[in-house]
C-alpha cells in the first residue's frame, strides 16, 4: 500500500488508481524565459522521485509536465534579446533538457506545450462561455470564480477573505471585470505580441487555464495526482480546479501534491525569479557535481523548505 498526503484534504489517504497498475500524473512545468533556478530544481526532482518510485513499485505511469512557452515575461525576454517569443522559448525548453539531464531526470512522457494546444484551448474557453462560467468584456474573457461552488478549497480560504485581497487592486484590467476575484481566460494581443485569432478577437491564454487543457487533453477528465511547488496551489491550481471542474462536472485531480520551498538566507526568503534571489542550475553545475545537488534536494522531506546560504552548504 501506497500513501499520499493530499493537500485537497490536508491528511495522508492510501493512493487508489483510477485504472488499476497506472499513474495519469500531471506536473506543471517551467516557463521557459529563463534558466531554471534551484528552486524549480527541487520540483522537478522531488516529482522524478515520485515517478521513480511507482515505477519501482511496478505502475506504469504516464507523466505528463508542460512548458508555458507563451506569457508576459518570454514577451518581454524576446523584446530585450531582440528575438521571437517561440525563439525565447526554444533556447530555454533546450536548457531545461540540458540541466534536469545532468541532474539525472527522466524526460516526461510528455512535455506539452501551450502554442501547440490553442485550438483545444478555444474550445475549452468556449463551453465555459456557453456553460456561464465565463464572459467576454473589452475583449478579454474572464471566469466567474464566484459561480464555482467551494472555490478555495484546494488552498483552504473562503471565497469572501480571497475577496477582500482582489478588491484591493487597481487597474484597467479590474475595470472590466464583473467581480474582482474573476481571473483571465483570454487576454485581449497588445500591440506588437504574439497572438492567435478567437472568436473573441486576437490575443492569447491565461496562465491557468493552460494546464486545465493539457492535463485533462493528455491525461482524461479526472487525474490520479497533479503536482508542482506550494506557490502554484493558489491561485493556479485553485483555477485550475474551477475551470476543468466546471467544464467536465467531474473531479479534476484525486492527489494534490506540494513540495516545499527553497529558500535563501538567514532570513528564509523564498527563492524567486521575480525577487532577483536565485541561482540557476545551468550556473551551479559548472561547479557542484550535479548528483550531488540532486542529494542535497533528496535530504528534506519533499514538503519542507530547504534553506540554501552559500555554495559551500551543498559541496
Amino acid at each position: 500500500m501506497i500513501k499520499i498526503y493530499n493537500t485537497l484534504t490536508r491528511k495522508k489517504e492510501e493512493f487508489i488508481p483510477i485504472q488499476k497498475g497506472h499513474v495519469g500524473m500531471y506536473v506543471c512545468g517551467p516557463t521557459v524565459y529563463n534558466y531554471i533556478h534551484i528552486g524549480n530544481a527541487r520540483s522537478t526532482i522531488a516529482f522524478d522521485t515520485i515517478r521513480r518510485y511507482f515505477e519501482y513499485r511496478g505502475y506504469k505511469v504516464d507523466f505528463v509536465s508542460n512548458f508555458t512557452d507563451v506569457d508576459d515575461k518570454i514577451i518581454r525576454t524576446a523584446n530585450e534579446l531582440g528575438i521571437t517569443a517561440p525563439e525565447v522559448a526554444d533556447r530555454f525548453i533546450r536548457a531545461f533538457e540540458e540541466d534536469t539531464k545532468a541532474l539525472n531526470v527522466e524526460p516526461a512522457t510528455l512535455h506539452p506545450r501551450v502554442m501547440d494546444h490553442m485550438p483545444d484551448i478555444l474550445a475549452f474557453i468556449q463551453v465555459l462561455v456557453e456553460k456561464g462560467y465565463a464572459y467576454e468584456s473589452s475583449g478579454d474573457v474572464y471566469y466567474r470564480t464566484r459561480k464555482f461552488e467551494n472555490y478555495g478549497k484546494l488552498s483552504d480560504q473562503s471565497i469572501d477573505e480571497l475577496e477582500v485581497g482582489a478588491s484591493q487592486r487597481t487597474g484597467e484590467e479590474q475595470q472590466q471585470k464583473e467581480d474582482p476575484l474573476d481571473f483571465a481566460l483570454w487576454k485581449q494581443a497588445k500591440p506588437g505580441e504574439i497572438s492567435w485569432d478567437s472568436p473573441w478577437g486576437k490575443g492569447r491564454p491565461g496562465w491557468h487555464i493552460e494546464c486545465s487543457v493539457m492535463a485533462t487533453k493528455h491525461l482524461g477528465e479526472t487525474i490520479d495526482i497533479h503536482g508542482g511547488g506550494q506557490d502554484l496551489e493558489f491561485p493556479h491550481h485553485e483555477n485550475e480546479i474551477a475551470q476543468s471542474e466546471a467544464k467536465t462536472g467531474k473531479k479534476f485531480a484525486n492527489y494534490w501534491m506540494h513540495n516545499g520551498y527553497v529558500t535563501i538566507g538567514e532570513d528564509d526568503e523564498k527563492m524567486s525569479k521575480s525577487l532577483g534571489n536565485f541561482i540557476t542550475v545551468h550556473e551551479m553545475i559548472k561547479n557542484v557535481d550535479p548528483q550531488v545537488l540532486r542529494f542535497f534536494m533528496a535530504t528534506t522531506q519533499y514538503r519542507r523548505p530547504i534553506r540554501y546560504r552559500d555554495r559551500k552548504s551543498v559541496v
